[in-house]
């Protein structure tokens, strides 16, 4: 169960952000308006939401997700794999030290983007892609270890994160599209499919047994709430025009 959330408040230089998206450029007032539904989610989910400030200096900084992996033991702020991106560590690295005792940090060469990350109990699935590398992700593992945790890679083929295309929502259950549906892997999971026209609803987030889910992908809601979940939509259009997804958003712990 999580208790905490630390989520960014969207800059207006979002609209110059990383993208390959190609949707447009986002709207910053009404990213703001989707920010502020997605802390009230995570509030009603039972989260105290601590908000940071924006930042200009970093347009993708919103995407707090990719800055740090949160433990139960510890806490390890990443390098993230785009130059634009890594001195978002440092105000991270300030909030942290409220909430963990215990902080390490991704070294170069190392490059990790922590949306690569997925967390099942003690283990942690490290996807390898274009912003994490195979050195970055031996030293999350090597941290893990040293808390009593452990870490396995897995190769990506066609998406940005791990976590664009697979998402575990306890009991055993993964939510998985594309590739991820027949990797070896995750065959001990219960696969929930998500179908290839709605992949985006993927990314999608395990709350204190509620699912927080995109909004406009019908199939996809229907697959989890087949599963015994409750469901919430979010709208995260503007978001998506980054190539952002829902759990981008927030670093829940």
């Amino acid at each position: 169960m999580f208790s905490k959330a630390i989520v960014r408040t969207p800059a207006k230089s979002m609209t110059k952000g990383l993208s390959n998206a190609e949707l447009g450029l986002p709207n910053h007032e009404k990213a703001l308006n989707q920010h502020a539904e997605c802390i009230k989610a995570l509030k009603e989910c039972g989260l105290d939401v601590f908000v940071m400030a924006e930042d200009e200096r970093y347009p993708d900084s919103t995407f707090v997700e990719d800055v740090a992996l949160l433990t139960k033991c510890c806490a390890i702020i990443t390098n993230p794999g785009a130059d634009s991106r890594r001195g978002e560590t440092t105000e991270i690295k300030k909030v942290l030290v409220d909430f963990y005792r215990d902080i390490e940090e991704v070294k170069e060469p190392g490059r990790v983007d922590a949306g690569d990350i997925m967390m099942v109990g003690l283990h942690f699935y490290i996807g390898l892609s274009e912003r994490t590398n195979e050195n970055g992700a031996q030293q999350v593992i090597d941290y893990l270890e040293k808390f009593s945790m452990s870490g396995s890679v897995v190769k990506l083929e066609r998406v940005l994160h791990l976590k664009n295309g697979v998402a575990y929502l306890e009991r055993n259950n993964l939510v998985a599209c594309d590739q991820f549906v027949s990797n070896e892997e995750f065959q001990k999971f219960n696969i929930l499919e998500i179908d290839e026209d709605e992949n985006y609803a993927a990314n999608c987030i395990w709350v204190n047994d509620r699912v927080l889910i995109p909004e406009g992908y019908p199939k996809a809601r229907k697959t989890i709430e087949s599963a015994g979940y409750l469901v919430k939509e979010i709208d995260v259009s503007e978001f998506q025009k980054l190539d952002g997804g829902l759990s981008c958003l927030s670093l829940r712990f």
